[in-house]
Formats: C-alpha cells, structure tokens, sequence
C-alpha cells in the first residue's frame, strides 16, 4: 500500500483549478478560478506556497513560459497536473461525494 499524502484544503482547491483550465493555468487564474467558484478570496502567494507544495508531492508539474513585453520581459510559470495529481483529485472528490452522501439537508442550522 502506497504511502498517502494527504492535501489540505487550499492545495485541494489548487489542485481542483489547475485541472478546470483546457490549458495550463498559471497563479493569477488559478487565484481567480477559486474565488468565483468558492467565494473566497485566496492571495497569490498563498497559492503559489500550495503549489510548491503540490509539485514536491508529485501532483503538478510546472515549466517556464517565453517572456512577454506585456509582462516587463518576464515569463510566467505554468501549471499540469501530473497523472498522480489526477488520481489524487479523483480519489478526494469520491471520498467527499460518499462523504456527503445521506446528509440530511442543514438548511436552517447555524454554527
């Protein structure tokens, strides 16, 4: 049995975006895809710490984009899952279905 690693909420929802994009997302997208689909505001750096995060633990994969006049010269860092980040995703999204299965609705209830 393979050694789990376990994600924590924010590299979820990271992982989540980086696989939404047809094509490679980047840290401004990926920040902008968590807040409209979440409602939460997320800053930048924060999501650049869960994506270092996510490619020591093997989920994503980045490389270095051409630099562009638009950005000052600068290239931007693109994001892939890798199949392993794939599976993980996978893998939490069925345990948080099961998970959720059930429930009955918690409509009304405050915490």
């Amino acid at each position: 049995m393979r050694k789990r690693e376990y994600l924590g909420q924010l590299e979820l929802m990271v992982l989540f975006a980086v696989i939404r994009p047809a094509k490679d997302a980047y840290g401004v997208l990926i920040s902008q895809e968590i807040a409209q689909k979440s409602g939460r505001e997320v800053a930048l750096a924060s999501v650049y710490a869960a994506l270092e995060r996510l490619e020591k633990k093997g989920f994503v994969i980045s490389t270095i984009g051409e630099p562009t006049a638009a950005r000052g010269g600068r290239a931007r860092t693109y994001f892939k899952p890798t199949p392993a980040g794939l599976r993980e995703a996978h893998d939490a999204h069925a345990t948080l279905q099961r998970l959720a299965g059930g429930l009955s609705p918690l409509q009304g209830e405050t915490v």
